[in-house]
């Protein structure tokens, strides 16, 4: 008789979870929920991106004449701080954890691939080991009668 963990461990069924499968845990599966998640996914995409960084650099280099017009040390690094490397750094991190985020949903995939075969082969495995024990058990039986 199997133990629970065992009995457990032969119903399993290996599963592929993706980013893009927990959307509904973060806002909720209503119609409010999935807008949410649907605007947020929408602004992340547009602000993520390479072209909106070239933007952004665009607009901060409009106020870049005036800071150093200006001569004060103070304004040029805030400008540099708050303007230029807030404005540009945002959708190019953005940019970088979206390629982070798709290299470890490939590896997720490519982990769910070996490990559904590496569970299928240990089901069967299994099943060989528990027909092995029958025919033991049988031979043993068997044994035990004839002294």
């Amino acid at each position: 008789m199997d133990n629970p963990e065992v009995a457990t461990a032969k119903r399993h069924q290996p599963r592929l979870v993706l980013s893009r499968d927990v959307h509904a845990t973060v806002h909720g599966t209503g119609p409010a929920g999935r807008f949410n998640t649907w605007l947020a996914v929408r602004i992340t995409r547009t602000v993520g991106s390479m072209w909106i960084a070239y933007l952004f650099a665009c607009i901060a280099l409009v106020s870049l004449p005036a800071a150093l017009h200006s001569g004060d040390v103070i304004v040029i690094v805030s400008w540099v701080a708050q303007t230029f490397l807030q404005l540009i750094l945002l959708p190019i991190i953005i940019v970088g954890q979206n390629v982070i985020q798709a290299a470890n949903d490939a590896r997720a995939e490519a982990d769910h691939e070996t490990l559904t075969a590496v569970h299928r082969l240990t089901v069967e495995v299994h099943s060989i080991n528990e027909a092995q024990t029958v025919i033991l058990n049988g031979l043993r039986g068997a044994t035990t009668q004839s002294q």
